[in-house]
């Protein structure tokens, strides 16, 4: 496919990253990358993390800087697709121009799930998920006393440990019973915990929102479903997102839990392929199609698809998922997926909130989470993706260090 166009659909880090690796790879042709938010591509992380505490600036996060697009011939164009024609392999902007492509790529990302309650649209009200909205926060930031954060998963703790540290009043509220529920097991669930309360962030467990109040347009606080009110001049909701796969559902693209895709990232168009935040794809690393909302996999995902375009030996995607969260002076590094993990075993002090958790299933080693413990997180993503079979009983040994097992396993795996 090195003389042929291709048109990238979302302007995110997978959007990127596919037409940066395309061009690495040698592609001549045409690379057309279509986003509807201004400006370069940038990252998002730490729009919640770093940006909000002004560590960093707008350039600092940028993937490149303007110039490196026209150097490198890609095409950006500021806009939205109502329509693929797949027939006609045509893309209709909102706009109305039409582009034609040789292949499709689908990196339309997801979008906050917005909580259905009375009171949303109040000023003061914020997802956060794009740089109009951190911009929007910093803005408040400054000027905000009492701040409620709707969700204790990664975004909002994040941004509870930020408000935290400018002096802001937090409460978080959350339905299940402890944070991070669906990304960590108990045990890292209960460091965050404690280190948020000692950060003054009082977070509500087994609450749900009923109405956010305000008064000429502002917010002044948040009924809980209990009855209880709490104050605040400031909302923050991270409840998950939804994939943003209506456009490729309108186009008559299979769809499940996002845009469905096989273990090369082909749609169900072989003209079409799809990667990141909004696709579902067979992993070795799961027992069903997954979608994963992370850097790493919209990156891999991305130079993988880059390589089967330009004509690399056709693998299937197999990349160790792995992620990570920064908040206050804690950063959680996650290697694998630890769903249905049915054992545990700690290395580290949880005291210290300095620790390593490592989760096995049926014997074998899963996931390991690791709290300021980089090195043990280098390690784990090695140990799993060569399917090392550590076990529990060997992780519990008195003196057990994960990085010098790694070490001394690398030849024999």
């Amino acid at each position: 496919m090195t003389n042929t166009s291709i048109i990238i659909v979302g302007a995110g880090q997978a959007g990127y990253q596919v037409a940066a690796s395309l061009r690495q790879e040698g592609f001549e042709g045409a690379i057309t990358l279509v986003g509807d938010e201004p400006g370069v591509p940038y990252q998002r992380p730490p729009l919640s993390k770093a940006y909000l505490l002004g560590k960093v600036g707008v350039e600092a996060l940028r993937f490149r800087p303007p110039e490196y697009f026209d150097e490198h011939r890609i095409t950006r164009i500021q806009s939205s697709v109502s329509h693929i024609h797949r027939e006609r392999r045509e893309l209709v902007l909102t706009s109305g121009e039409t582009l034609t492509y040789d292949h499709l790529v689908l990196a339309t990302g997801a979008r906050n799930r917005v909580p259905t309650v009375p009171g949303i649209e109040l000023n003061g009200v914020f997802g956060l998920r794009s740089l109009a909205d951190a911009d929007g926060l910093s803005q408040r930031l400054g000027r905000a006393q009492r701040a409620v954060v709707i969700g204790a998963g990664f975004i909002g703790l994040e941004f509870a440990a930020v408000a935290a540290a400018r002096g802001i009043s937090v409460d978080v509220l959350e339905l299940g019973t402890r944070p991070m529920a669906r990304a960590v097991s108990t045990i890292t669930s209960r460091v965050f915990d404690q280190a948020h309360a000692s950060w003054g962030v009082r977070i509500h467990y087994g609450q749900s929102l009923a109405a956010i109040e305000g008064v000429d347009g502002h917010v002044t606080g948040v009924q809980l479903a209990n009855g209880e009110a709490l104050p605040a001049d400031l909302v923050v909701y991270g409840i998950g997102v939804l994939p943003n796969a209506e456009l490729a559902s309108e186009a008559g693209l299979a769809i499940h839990n996002g845009i469905a895709v096989d273990a090369q990232l082909l749609t169900s168009d072989p003209a079409i392929s799809a990667i990141g935040d909004v696709v579902s794809f067979p992993s070795p690393w799961s027992p069903q199609p997954i979608r994963l909302e992370s850097v790493q996999n919209a990156v891999d995902q991305a130079k993988a698809l880059a390589g089967r375009l330009m004509g690399k030996p056709t693998v299937s995607y197999a990349a160790l998922p792995w992620f990570w969260t920064d908040q206050g002076e804690l950063k959680l590094q996650i290697a694998g997926l630890a769903d249905g993990h049915d054992e545990t075993v700690v290395l580290g002090s949880e005291a210290q909130r300095q620790i390593s958790v490592l989760c096995f299933r049926a014997g074998r080693l899963v996931a390991v989470e690791s709290c300021n413990r980089p090195a043990d997180h280098m390690a784990a993503r090695k140990l799993i993706a060569r399917h090392t079979p550590l076990s529990a009983v060997e992780a519990s040994t008195a003196g057990f260090d994960l990085k010098t097992y790694e070490v001394a396993t690398r030849e024999t795996s």
